[in-house]
Formats: structure tokens, C-alpha cells, sequence
């Protein structure tokens, strides 16, 4: 069995344009984005280990936040789901797995946790 490592990025929030009903459509909308990305690892991790030898968490935000791209309306947050993953795998063939969870903070009436999660492998 190989090693792996798992980034996490929580609690993010974006807004973002998606939504199938009128009144969602036409503005973005808050969602709270956390990722997980699971990837291939060096033998050891040693003191000096140079940060390439990993990955950049500011990489994990970047794919949340500044890679949707402006303007585009996602119908559903499960293509939100699916750009992210696609651009954690275009960034780094290390990463093997990539895990999003997406929920809705405009829909929620009493604090629940309305969303989803995505697990893609590296196809």
C-alpha cells in the first residue's frame, strides 16, 4: 500500500451564479466550498522539505475562488463541483482524488446544511 496525503480547504465562502429558479438566477449566490485533495507523496516528509514536494494550499482556494470563471451561471452546484475538480487535476498530476462539498447558505431557514458532495478519482 503507497502513502497518500490529504490537503483540506474548509469553509470558504464564494458567491457565485447558480441556481435553476427565477429568483435565484440573475445574481450570484453565497455557497460554502470545502475541498479535500487527496495526492501522491514523496517516501518522507524531512524538515527541509521544500514546499514543491506537497502542494500549496493557496492552489486549493485559487480552484474555489478565482478559477470559476466570471459571468458563467452554473444551473446546478454539482458543475460548480465539477470545474473545481477539473482544475485541481489540470493543476498537479499528483493529485489522485478530489472531494468538494457545496452548500447553499441562500436557501437555509433554520441553519441546515442544504448541499452536496462531490468525490471525483483522476479518470
Amino acid at each position: 500500500m503507497t502513502d497518500s496525503l490529504t490537503l483540506e480547504v474548509s469553509d470558504l465562502v464564494v458567491d457565485v451564479l447558480t441556481g435553476i429558479y427565477s429568483e435565484e438566477t440573475g445574481k450570484p449566490q453565497p455557497l460554502r466550498i470545502s475541498l479535500a485533495v487527496r495526492m501522491k507523496v514523496p517516501d518522507r516528509f524531512e524538515p527541509d522539505t521544500p514546499l514543491d514536494a506537497s502542494k500549496n494550499y493557496m492552489d486549493l482556494k485559487f480552484a474555489a475562488r478565482e478559477a470559476l470563471p466570471e459571468g458563467v451561471h452554473f444551473k446546478l452546484i454539482e458543475a460548480v463541483a465539477d470545474h473545481i475538480c477539473e482544475t485541481l487535476f489540470l493543476q498537479d498530476d499528483r493529485v489522485e482524488q478530489v472531494t468538494v462539498k457545496i452548500v447553499k447558505l441562500a436557501i437555509a431557514e433554520h441553519d441546515e446544511k442544504i448541499g452536496m458532495t462531490l468525490v471525483r478519482d483522476r479518470r
